[in-house]
C-alpha cells in the first residue's frame, strides 16, 4: 500500500443509523426519533461501563464507523430542534415559551434561532449534498486522504458526509492505479453511485474525478488549461528559405507593443502558437524591430513557399488534451480596457528555464573526450558524493538520517548506471539564438567573459569534430538589442548551428564550456560529411515500405551505440564518418520515408559492427554503450524479514526473493509453408519478468568492459558507486528510530499542533496529485492505443507531458512543512512519533532539513568535503564557483583550505 494511503484501512462503511432488526433504533416512528433511540442506547452501554470498541464490537461495525454514527445522529438532531423552535417562533411565541415547549433554556433557544448556528449544523447536509452532486454526475469520485484538506473541512466531517451518502445506497470501493513516471501503486478510496459493481469501476478508473469543491467560504472552484486562443494568419508573415528564413529556421519574430503577444519582463520564449484553429507555429520567440508593415509575427523556415503559409506551418493535432503535442504554460495579459484576457503564447520554456537544467557531464559526451579528463571529472563526481554521505552521517535525528541515507542510496544506485561526471569550472547549459552578424568564430554569450574561448557540445553528437570553439563578443550590437544580459541563451549564426549535429532555433540547447586551458578537444568538421543531405542522397523507391517508429528507435539506438563503441575504439575518421552519415539517414527515415537500408549497405555498417562489436548482428560492445541498456530479470521483490529482510544488515545490498509469477503458453502447431512438416510446441510456463538494467545487474562493472582504458576509468567510478550505495543502505538499517516521547508532546503542544497543521497542508495535494496521475493515464492510454508502435522515448515523452499537463489542469502542487527552530526542538525532544515525522520529512524541504538537524558544534566543513574543494581547486575552479558547489561561503573556504 503506498503511504499516500496509510491511513485508508479506516473504512467509511456506516450506515448503522438506517438498519433495524437486533438494533433498537431502526424502527422509530421517525428520523429523529431514531437518532435520539440511538444516542440514548450508546450512552446507556457507556453508563454500564463499555468502552467505544466495545459497543463498536457488538454492532459489528469499527470504532470511527462508531463515531461517525453518533455524529451524524446529533447532527440530525440538532436540525430538527433548529426547525422546531423556527416552527415555534414563526407561530408568534417567545424565546421562553419556546423553551418550555422545547424542554430547554431560552438562551439555547437564542442559539438555535442564530441563523449562523443553523449554517454550522448544515456543513454536514451541504458536504453530503456536494458530494452526492459530483459523484452522480462523474460516476466515480475521490475520497481518499487528503480530499478533506482541499474541500476545506475535517476528515471526520467528510467522513460522515459520506456515511450519510452510503445509508442511501452510495458505495465504498478500492482501487489501485499505477503512477507515471514511477510505476508505483497508488491505492484510491472511491466513492460510487448505487449498484456500481467493482468490475465497472475497474474498468473505467481513469474516470475517477477529484472532488471539485473547495473555498474557505464553501465556494467550488476548478482550475483547467482552456482552449489555445487561435490567431489569425493574416497577422503573420513567413519568411522562407529563398528570403534566408533558413538562417533563423524556427525563429518567430514579434512585433513589441502588441498586448496579446508580449513576452512581458522576458526577452525569449519557446512557444507555441494556435493559428486559423488548424495549424500551429513552433519555435523560439524574440522581439524584432524591423517587421513588415502589415503582419506582427513573422516566422523563419527552411522550407520553400509553396503559396499556401499554412504549409510553413504544423497542423494541430486531432488531441483536445494536447493540440500542440507539448506541455505549455499559458499567458494571460491585461488589455486597454482593463480585463485579464487569454494571450496567444502557449509557454513552453522561457528566459531563465534553461538556466537550472543539469550541469553533469554525460558519458557520451565525456567518453568522446581524453582519458585524463574523464578521470578527473568522475573523481570530482564521487569526492562530492563521498562529502554527501558524510553530511548525512553527522545528522543528530535518526528519522532524519534514515530518510536522507535511503534517497541518497537509491541516487548512487542510479548515478552508477547513468555515469554522469561532474561538470567542468562554469559549463552551463544555453538555449541558442540567431545572431547572424556574428563570425563563424564568434559567440554572444553574456553569461561568460568577453573574449574567452568556449567550446560548444551538443547532445548527442557524433564526435569532437561536431564540437565549434568560439571566441565570445559580447559587444555585438545586434545581439544588444534583442538578448542583452540573456540568463540562459546564446547567440550564434546559422553556420555555428548547422555544425552543431545540424541544430536549429527552436528551443535547441547547447553545453557552454570555457576552454582557455584545451581542455576539451575539438577539430575541424569531416570534409565527407559536408554537404551530406540524407533527403536527396537516399530517396524511397516506389512501393517502399515506411520505416516504423519502433524501427526507428531500434535502429537509431543501435547506430548511436555503434558511434559510441566506435570512438571507444579508435576508429579512423572515415569509419567514423560512414556511421555518421548513416545516423543522419536513420533518424530522418521515419519522417522522410527515406531508404535506410540502401544507406546501411553504402556506409557498409555490418563490417563496422563486425569489426568493433564483435559481429554483424551484435549490439553494444562496450561499458559505455551497454550500462543503461535493459536487461529482463525474474519478477521479484524485496525479500521480508524472515528471509533476511529487504537490507543485508551486514553488507547493506539488496534482498531480492523471486515472485515465481507465471503462466502457462498452450500447447500449439506450426506449419512449414514449403515442406508442410508439422511441428508439435508442448505448453511452456513462463515466468513474469521486471525490466533492469545491465549495469544495476552487474556485481561488477568490468564484466561489462572490453578492457579499454576509457571503460576502466568508468568501470572504478561504478565500482566505487555501488560499494558507498551498499555501506549507505547498511548505515540505514542500523539506525534506530526517533523514541516518542508523551511528555514532550505535551510541553511542546503549541508545536506540535503548528506542525500537524503544515503537514495537513501539504497533504491537501493528495487527491490533486491522484487525480492529475488519472488523468496523466487517460491521456498516455488515448496516444498508445492510437500509436501502439511508439518508441520507448517517445512513450516517455508523453508520460511526462501527460503529468505535467494533468497536474497544471487539476491545480496539483507541493505545499512544503518548513519547520522552524522551536518546532525542530520539539521534534529532537520526540514530541511526535517516528511516523509522523517520516510523513512531515516526506513534505518537507530537505535541505532545511539538513541544516536543522546538523549539530552545532560541528565542524562547517567534514574532511571529505576540504578534499573535494581542493580536487575542483586543482580542476581550474576559482573559489567562487567551489564555495557555491560546497555550500558555504568563500572565507569559510579559505579558512579550511588554508587548515589543510
Amino acid at each position: 500500500m503506498s503511504q499516500l494511503e496509510a491511513d485508508e484501512d479506516e473504512l467509511f462503511h456506516i450506515g448503522v443509523l438506517r438498519k433495524s432488526g437486533r438494533y433498537p433504533w431502526g424502527s422509530g416512528d421517525n428520523p429523529h426519533q431514531r437518532n435520539k433511540q440511538f444516542l440514548d442506547y450508546v450512552a446507556d452501554l457507556q453508563s454500564k461501563g463499555m468502552s467505544e470498541t466495545d459497543i463498536a464490537k457488538g454492532m459489528d461495525i469499527t470504532t470511527t464507523q462508531l463515531r461517525a454514527a453518533k455524529s451524524i445522529a446529533k447532527n440530525e438532531q440538532k436540525k430538527a430542534a433548529i426547525s422546531q423552535a423556527r416552527m415555534l417562533k414563526e407561530k408568534g411565541l417567545s424565546n421562553v415559551a419556546i423553551g418550555e415547549k422545547m424542554g430547554v433554556n431560552e438562551s439555547q433557544v437564542r442559539q438555535l434561532l442564530n441563523p449562523t448556528q443553523a449554517a454550522k449544523n448544515n456543513v454536514l447536509q451541504t458536504t453530503s449534498d456536494m458530494l452526492k452532486k459530483q459523484t452522480d454526475e462523474y460516476g466515480y469520485l475521490d475520497i481518499g486522504v487528503g480530499v478533506e484538506h482541499h474541500v476545506g473541512v475535517s476528515r471526520t466531517q467528510l467522513k460522515n458526509a459520506v456515511a450519510l451518502l452510503e445509508a442511501e445506497g452510495y458505495g465504498i470501493q478500492y482501487v489501485n492505479v499505477e503512477q507515471q513516471g514511477t510505476g508505483k501503486i497508488t491505492k484510491m478510496v472511491v466513492l460510487t453511485k448505487p449498484d456500481t459493481s467493482y468490475s465497472e469501476l475497474y474498468q473505467n478508473k481513469d474516470k475517477i474525478h477529484t472532488i471539485g469543491a473547495y473555498s474557505e467560504d464553501n465556494g467550488r472552484s476548478f482550475r483547467t488549461i482552456q482552449p489555445p486562443v487561435s490567431v489569425d494568419s493574416k497577422r503573420i508573415g513567413v519568411r522562407y528559405a529563398e528570403d534566408g528564413g533558413a538562417d533563423a529556421d524556427g525563429v518567430i519574430h514579434l512585433r513589441r507593443g502588441v498586448d496579446d503577444i508580449s513576452l512581458g519582463s522576458k526577452q525569449y520564449a519557446q512557444v507555441r502558437i494556435a493559428v486559423d484553429g488548424t495549424h500551429y507555429l513552433k519555435g523560439m520567440a524574440m522581439y524584432k524591430d524591423d517587421l513588415p508593415d502589415g503582419v506582427d509575427m513573422v516566422f523563419n523556415t527552411n522550407k520553400s513557399n509553396k503559396g499556401d503559409k499554412l504549409k510553413a506551418m504544423k497542423p494541430m493535432k486531432d488531441d483536445e488534451e494536447n493540440p500542440f503535442g507539448s506541455v505549455v504554460r499559458q499567458k494571460t495579459y491585461i488589455d486597454k480596457d482593463g480585463k485579464q484576457k487569454q494571450s496567444v503564447l502557449n509557454i513552453v520554456n522561457e528566459e531563465g528555464n534553461w538556466d537550472d537544467w543539469s550541469r553533469n557531464l554525460s558519458s557520451q559526451v565525456l567518453s568522446k573526450q581524453p582519458v585524463a579528463l574523464a578521470k578527473q571529472q568522475l573523481d570530482l563526481k564521487f569526492r562530492a558524493k563521498r562529502a554527501e554521505y558524510d553530511e548525512i552521517m553527522a545528522l543528530e535525528n535518526p528519522a532524519v538520517k534514515k530518510k536522507l541515507l535511503e534517497s541518497f542510496s537509491d541516487d548512487l544506485d542510479s548515478s552508477s548506471v547513468h555515469l554522469k561526471a561532474a561538470a567542468l569550472p562554469r559549463q552551463r547549459t544555453q538555449v541558442i539564438l540567431p545572431i547572424n552578424s556574428l563570425k563563424d568564430t564568434e559567440v554572444y554569450a553574456p553569461n561568460f567573459k568577453n573574449g574567452e574561448r568556449v567550446a560548444l557540445v551538443r547532445y548527442p553528437h557524433g564526435g569532437i569534430f561536431e564540437i565549434p570553439e568560439l571566441t565570445v563578443n559580447n559587444r555585438n550590437a545586434e545581439a544588444g538589442k534583442v538578448m542583452k544580459g540573456a540568463i540562459d541563451a546564446i547567440g550564434i549564426n546559422s553556420k555555428v548551428a548547422s555544425r552543431l549535429s545540424g541544430a536549429d532555433f527552436d528551443g535547441d540547447t547547447v553545453l557552454v564550456i570555457p576552454n582557455n586551458l584545451k581542455q576539451i578537444k575539438s577539430k575541424r568538421p569531416l570534409k565527407s560529411l559536408e554537404g551530406f543531405d540524407p533527403q536527396s542522397a537516399y530517396p524511397a523507391y516506389e512501393g517502399m515500405p515506411k520505416m516504423s517508429a519502433k524501427t526507428k528507435q531500434l535502429k537509431m539506438g543501435d547506430v548511436s551505440n555503434l558511434i559510441t563503441d566506435m570512438t571507444i575504439r579508435g576508429a579512423s575518421d572515415s569509419e567514423i564518418a560512414r556511421a555518421v552519415k548513416h545516423s543522419m539517414v536513420v533518424i530522418d527515415a521515419e519522417k522522410h520515408n527515406l531508404n535506410w537500408k540502401q544507406s546501411a549497405k553504402d556506409q557498409g555498417i555490418s563490417e563496422l559492427k563486425a569489426k568493433y562489436q564483435g559481429d554483424a548482428r551484435s549490439g553494444a560492445s562496450t561499458l559505455i554503450s551497454q550500462a543503461s541498456s535493459e536487461q529482463r530479470v525474474n519478477a521479484r521483490r524485496a525479500a521480508r524479514t524472515n528471509e533476511g529482510g529487504a537490507i543485508n544488515k551486514a553488507t547493506g545490498e539488496r534482498n531480492y526473493v523471486d515472485t515465481g509469477e507465471n503462466y502457462v503458453k498452450p500447447a500449439y502447431t506450426t506449419t512449414n509453408p514449403k515442406t508442410g512438416k508439422v511441428t508439435n510446441h508442448p505448453a511452456q510456463i513462463v515466468y513474469k519478468q521486471d525490466k533492469s538494467t545491465r549495469m544495476a545487474e552487474a556485481k561488477d562493472a568490468r564484466e561489462l568492459s572490453s578492457g579499454t582504458a576509457m571503460e576502466n576509468v568508468y568501470a572504478d567510478h561504478a565500482n566505487r558507486l555501488k560499494a558507498l550505495a551498499n555501506e549507505s543502505r547498511k548505515s540505514m538499517v542500523n539506525t534506530a528510530p526517533l523514541r516518542y516521547n508523551p511528555q514532550a508532546k505535551v510541553a511542546y503542544a503549541p508545536q506540535v499542533q503548528s506542525l500537524n497543521a503544515k503537514l495537513a497542508l501539504a497533504q491537501r495535494n493528495k487527491p490533486l496529485e491522484r487525480q492529475a496521475q488519472l488523468l496523466a493515464s487517460t491521456m498516455v492510454k488515448a496516444k498508445v492505443d492510437a500509436n501502439p508502435h511508439m518508441d520507448k522515448a517517445d512513450l516517455k515523452k508523453i508520460k511526462g507531458q501527460a503529468l505535467t499537463t494533468a497536474r497544471e489542469r487539476v491545480g496539483a502542487k507541493k505545499d512544503q512543512v518548513d519547520i522552524t527552530n522551536i518546532e525542530w526542538q520539539a521534534i529532537q525532544s520526540g514530541a511526535i512519533t517516528n511516523n509522523k515525522l517520516e510523513s512531515i520529512l516526506a513534505n518537507a524541504d530537505v535541505d532545511k532539513v539538513k541544516a536543522l538537524a546538523t549539530p552545532r558544534e560541528a565542524t562547517v566543513m567534514v574532511s571529505s568535503k576540504v578534499l573535494r574543494a581542493k580536487a575542483m581547486q586543482a580542476a581550474g575552479f576559482d573559489a567562487s564557483d567551489i564555495a557555491d558547489a560546497l555550500g558555504v561561503n568563500v572565507s569559510t573556504l579559505n579558512s579550511a583550505l588554508e587548515r589543510g
